[in-house]
């Protein structure tokens, strides 16, 4: 097994956390997409039935009607799945962004005073870590799968690879101390 570091973990876990969130909003909308698919159909087999106990103008307002709520019915579910994705995006991106700074704020810390404790915390906790990253690939490649049966055979979801670290090089930008007239 190759030396990995907790961050590196844990930005797996992170994003496959993500990558299950989008496989459910995939689900919800394929879903939701086969219902209103389903009401339509029903929709037009009852005015079927009905078309001839019914004006003419009747029957076409009800199928205007009809037609409206299907547009509003799909307009809202595209755009509630796409704010949920954007939403879980933005989650990930910034649990990423904030486990990279820790991790390198916690080498800094270590490397001024000597100290090793964070390091010897994260090799204690890192096979568990490990453990939480192969069950939340497991769930994830499960919601995969279930999303992919709920849309049916008209939509493939893919499971995204992670086949490098999800993690960034921290700033080495120099802070400057307080001076005594912005501390006054």
């Amino acid at each position: 097994m190759s030396a990995k570091k907790l961050s590196t973990v844990t930005c797996h876990v992170i994003s496959s956390y993500g990558n299950t969130a989008n496989n459910v909003i995939h689900a919800y909308r394929a879903g939701g997409e086969r219902v209103v698919k389903l009401l339509d159909k029903r929709w037009n087999g009852a005015m079927r039935q009905s078309r001839s106990q019914l004006a003419g103008g009747v029957a076409k307002n009800a199928t205007l009607v009809q037609q409206a709520m299907h547009k509003y019915s799909l307009k809202g579910l595209t755009l509630t799945s796409g704010g949920a994705q954007s939403v879980v995006k933005q989650v990930v991106k910034m649990a990423d962004a904030g486990v990279t700074t820790l991790s390198a704020g916690a080498s800094r810390i270590e490397d001024k005073t000597g100290a090793h404790v964070f390091s010897t915390m994260a090799h204690a906790v890192l096979p568990g870590a490990l453990v939480l990253d192969n069950l939340a690939s497991q769930i994830e490649q499960k919601s995969a799968d279930l999303a992919s049966r709920i849309a049916g055979d008209n939509v493939v979801v893919k499971v995204a690879k992670r086949a490098t670290a999800a993690t960034r090089k921290p700033r080495m930008t120099p802070r400057k101390a307080p001076t005594a007239t912005a501390a006054a």
